[in-house]
């Protein structure tokens, strides 16, 4: 007769399978877990061709997360098909200088960073895959285009790749007008490089060289001569900078005995203020004589006028002798009146 199951048993061997599963989940998917994840939304225009689910986040050269999903989106404002792209932030990736930890996964933190410059965009993981990666690096000079209208939505504004810019610039470029420029340019220098002109030019090279060595050759023959005349010429020059130099020497002497002279104390000054003085003496002197009731002025104007009489005197007594020459041998005669 067969023995009955224990039920204790087999519950305890189920519930040992069950922990045995659990642990098993916990070792092969590490702390992932207990983590708190943060999604952000990035919008790429144009294809993104090589990027795939699980490729890196990196941030400045560093891996900062994974991405999680890919989609096909449209932007209702200019009526573009972009690609969105769920990507996510691993916690506490970033650390300053003191040690503090910074985390990517706080909106806050992220909308500083994106007034900073903080973009993204997809750049090549491998040329022989072609796989993709997103880049999260600053970009200050390109201005912040958000695509996703729900505010609830984390973003970070994108850039386009240097390959996307450059198809970008080449979509507008004339292509057919530069064409025609450049084969306009190739006719043109097709028919000036088959002108007589320039079939002539290496002659007419040829003769300008030989020119140009007979000149040089002119020229050198005659630079000793020339350069002997420059050597004297400087030779005298320096003489005549050196007198020069000579005579400012002199002038500055002359300069400084000239103002040691003119100096407040110094002998010729004082003689000269001595000279003034008794000339300023004498002139008061002077002054005082030429003055009309002084002493001199008086016997002046009487001797003037005893001067006067005797000339009139004289006058009288040449007049007497005209008139009567024996007058001094006879005396004066008295004159009768007609």
């Amino acid at each position: 007769m067969s023995r009955k199951a224990d039920p204790a048993l087999i519950g305890i061997f189920v519930l040992g399978a069950i922990a045995l599963a659990v642990a098993t989940i916990l070792l092969v998917a590490g702390d992932d877990w207990f983590r708190k994840h943060s999604q952000h939304m990035l919008f790429f225009e144009g294809a993104a061709h090589g990027l795939q689910v699980g490729a890196p986040v990196v941030f400045l050269g560093v891996k900062v997360g994974t991405v999680k999903k890919i989609q096909l989106g449209l932007d209702e404002t200019n009526d573009k098909f972009v690609v969105p792209v769920t990507i996510e932030v691993e916690p506490q990736v970033v650390r300053t200088r003191s040690g503090e930890q910074i985390d990517l996964r706080d909106r806050a933190t992220l909308r500083r960073l994106v007034e900073r410059g903080l973009r993204a965009r997809l750049r090549l993981q491998s040329i022989l895959t072609g796989q993709l990666y997103v880049d999260l690096d600053f970009h200050p000079d390109k201005p912040a285009r958000f695509v996703a209208t729900d505010p609830d939505v984390s973003e970070i504004p994108t850039v386009r790749t240097a390959v996307q810019e450059l198809t970008s610039k080449l979509e507008g470029f004339p292509m057919d007008t530069f064409l025609a420029d450049v084969a306009a340019i190739g006719t043109s220098l097709n028919q000036t490089l088959n002108s007589t002109e320039m079939r002539n030019l290496p002659r007419r090279l040829d003769a300008t060289l030989k020119h140009l060595e007979s000149l040089a050759a002119r020229l050198d023959a005659k630079s000793g001569p020339i350069l002997e005349e420059t050597r004297v010429d400087l030779v005298e020059m320096r003489k005549a900078l050196v007198a020069a130099q000579a005579a400012m020497a002199r002038l500055e002497s002359a300069a400084d005995r000239v103002g040691a002279l003119a100096g407040a104390d110094s002998e010729l000054v004082r003689n000269l203020t001595q000279a003034s003085a008794e000339l300023a003496g004498a002139a008061q002197t002077v002054r005082r004589l030429a003055e009309s009731e002084s002493p001199t002025v008086q016997h002046a104007n009487q001797a003037l006028k005893e001067i006067a009489r005797a000339a009139e005197a004289l006058r009288k007594l040449a007049e007497l002798l005209e008139q009567q020459p024996d007058a001094i041998l006879r005396g004066k005669r008295k004159t009768e009146n007609p």
